[in-house]
């Protein structure tokens, strides 16, 4: 599984970092999370400034995508050469977004009529999008999942994690990221946030096989 983690300019450092480092638990099974990005380097909003492992077109041959948030992200949405790089594909792709990058989804015309969460700063400009925003920190339809607050970001890597190689090594992948003495309250929450999504894509699988 490769996978872009796409982090632009003024980048928040726990949506990127922190899911690519989760995923990157499952090297030895061939997957990698690479930070993808328009220029070689880019800045945080705090500061941090990072070199891109992957440009921005590796996102459209990716087997997932993450979309992190970001301070500049409301730019991004109204810059369409940039956004027209951007040739994502749900059919054949996992695609989820943390906080303001659930914005850059609605722009991308990839949420649709379905209901999405973010961030409670970015909320009224997903609405304005014409997106339905749920009090909610994770939600997925079929190969699309959106999440909402930053530490929220271990949902989208365990929903990414169960779905392209089963419910175990997501458990895995988190128990070992989980605070000592909280990792099996830890483990059984981010199983309990996701799960429901994880049966009705399974649901929907059964009755179109």
């Amino acid at each position: 599984m490769q996978i872009a983690v796409l982090t632009f300019d003024g980048f928040n450092e726990l949506d990127s970092f922190i899911a690519a480092a989760i995923l990157n638990r499952l090297r030895a099974q061939g997957w990698a999370a690479y930070i993808t990005s328009p220029t070689e380097e880019v800045t945080s909003l705090n500061g941090v400034t990072v070199r891109r492992q992957r440009p921005l077109a590796f996102a459209n041959e990716a087997d997932a995508v993450l979309i992190g948030s970001g301070s500049k992200t409301r730019e991004i949405a109204a810059d369409p050469d940039l956004l027209g790089q951007l040739h994502l594909d749900p059919a054949r792709q996992l695609i989820g977004a943390q906080c303001s990058g659930t914005l850059l989804l609605a722009r991308l015309g990839l949420i649709g009529a379905l209901p999405a969460c973010t961030d409670l700063t970015t909320k009224p400009w997903v609405i304005e999008a014409g997106v339905e925003v749920l009090d909610a920190p994770f939600v997925a339809h079929g190969n699309v999942a959106t999440a909402g607050g930053c530490l929220a970001s271990h949902y989208l890597a365990t929903w990414m994690i169960a779905r392209g190689a089963g419910i175990a090594a997501a458990r895995d992948a988190i128990h070992y990221v989980a605070p000592v003495g909280e990792k099996e309250e830890t483990v059984a929450r981010a199983l309990r946030v996701v799960s429901p999504f994880l049966l009705a894509e399974a649901d929907v699988t059964d009755r179109c096989g």
